[in-house]
C-alpha cells in the first residue's frame, strides 16, 4: 500500500530531465507503490523513482524540483508546479521514512560499526558481509527501481524494447501461463540480448528472435522458465553488487540508490559474462510444473541436440499430451510485438 491512501495514483503533469544535457520533456507523473512513476504521454514509462530516497531541490519554492536521491552528482530531476502533487509526494516520502525507524537505525548501526572497521577488514572479510547483509535487508521496492533503472540504461545499446499493444497482451497472457499470477515482467528487445537474460525486481529479458523466428511459443516459454530459475537460484542483486564495489554497496544499504555511472558501467557488460548453468532436474520440475514442453527450448539451444540430450529424452510432457500455451492468433500478435 502507499503511505498515504489519499494519493494513491494521483497524478499531475511535470518537466523530466533525464540526465545534464538532456532536454526537458513534458511527462506524466503518478505515485504509486512507494514509487512515483515519471511516463510520457503514451502511458510509457520512462522512470521509476523510489519515494522513501526523493530529494527536493528548490525547499519551499513553486515549482518544486526534485531528484531521484541526494548524490550531488545526480543529473535527473523533476520539474513540478501543481500543488496536490508537490505536497503529495512531500507527505507520502515523509510517511515512508517515519515507518522505517528500525530499519533505518538497523542501518545505520551496521554502516558505522562496518566503517569503524574497514580498514582492519577491507581485503578480508568485509565486501562479502557488507554485500550478504544489503541483500538481506533490501526491499522488493528496491529491487525493481534497481531493475527498471537499469532497463532505462540498457535501452541505449539494444535499443526501445517491442510494445505492440497486442503483443505485450499476448506476452503477458504467455507469461502467465506458464507461471501464474507472480509471473515475472518480460520485455521483448531488438537487440543486445543473445538470447534472454533476467534483472534485479522480476524481469525477464528475450530477444525478438525467440519469437520471431520459431513456430510455436514453446521456445519463448522455455527461455522465461529457465531466467526464471537462474533468477531464483542466483539472486541478480549479488552480481551488480559484485560490479559496484565496496563504496557503491555501502550507499544502497544505506540509502537504498545506487549511482547512474554504476548502471551504465554494468549494463554494458551485463550480456557478456556466460549466463550460470542450470541443473537440469531442477528445470525439468519446472517445465513439469508449467505443462511446457521441454524439447523445443533444448533444440533452441543446441540445434543438434547433443548437449540438451538430457532434457529431450527426459522431456515431462510428451507431444501426444501438449497443449497450446496460447491462442494461435495471441502468438502470431506476439510474433509481431516489435512491428515491422
Amino acid at each position: 500500500m502507499t503511505a498515504l491512501t489519499q494519493y494513491e495514483r494521483i497524478e499531475a503533469t511535470g518537466l523530466w530531465r533525464p540526465g545534464a544535457e538532456a532536454q526537458r520533456v513534458e511527462v506524466i507523473v503518478s505515485i504509486g507503490d512507494a514509487t512515483l512513476t515519471i511516463s510520457d504521454k503514451a502511458d510509457r514509462a520512462l522512470s521509476h523513482w523510489s519515494l522513501a530516497a526523493v530529494h527536493r531541490l528548490n525547499a519551499g519554492k513553486r515549482p518544486a524540483l526534485f531528484a531521484p536521491s541526494d548524490d550531488p552528482e545526480e543529473a535527473e530531476n523533476l520539474e513540478i508546479d501543481d500543488d496536490v502533487m508537490i505536497d503529495a509526494i512531500e507527505k507520502v516520502r515523509k510517511t515512508l521514512l517515519k515507518r522505517r525507524p528500525r530499519q533505518g537505525r538497523l542501518r545505520s548501526g551496521i554502516t558505522l560499526s562496518l566503517l569503524a572497521g574497514l580498514t582492519i577488514g577491507a581485503v578480508t572479510w568485509l565486501p562479502d558481509a557488507l554485500t550478504r547483509q544489503t541483500l538481506a535487508v533490501l526491499p522488493d521496492v528496491t529491487r525493481q527501481d534497481v531493475g527498471n533503472e537499469l532497463l532505462t540504461r540498457i535501452r541505449r545499446i539494444s535499443g526501445t524494447p517491442c510494445d505492440s499493444p497486442l503483443g505485450q497482451a499476448a506476452l503477458r497472457r504467455l507469461s502467465t501461463r506458464i507461471l501464474g499470477d507472480d509471473a515475472p515482467r518480460v520485455v521483448v528487445l531488438s537487440s543486445g540480448v543473445g538470447t534472454a537474460s533476467h534483472l534485479p525486481g522480476q524481469t525477464v529479458l528475450l530477444n525478438r528472435a525467440l519469437v520471431e523466428e520459431y513456430e510455436e511459443p514453446d521456445v519463448a516459454a522455455g527461455f522465461i522458465l529457465a531466467e526464471h530459475l537462474r533468477a531464483k537460484a542466483h539472486d541478480p542483486m549479488l552480481d551488480l553488487l559484485d560490479h559496484a564495489g565496496l563504496i557503491a554497496t555501502v550507499r544502497m544499504l544505506t540509502t537504498g540508490t545506487i549511482s547512474g555511472e554504476v548502471l551504465d558501467s554494468y549494463a554494458e557488460t551485463l550480456f557478456t559474462d556466460p549466463a550460470p548453468s542450470l541443473d537440469p532436474a531442477a528445470l525439468l520440475d519446472l517445465f513439469a510444473a508449467s505443462r511446457v514442453r521441454a524439447t523445443p527450448y533444448a533444440y533452441a539451444l543446441d540445434k543438434s541436440g547433443e548437449t540438451t540430450l538430457t532434457l529431450i529424452e527426459a522431456d515431462p510432457i510428451p507431444v501426444s499430451d501438449a497443449q497450446p500455451l496460447i491462442p494461435d492468433s495471441a502468438w502470431v500478435s506476439l510474433q509481431g510485438i516489435c512491428g515491422e
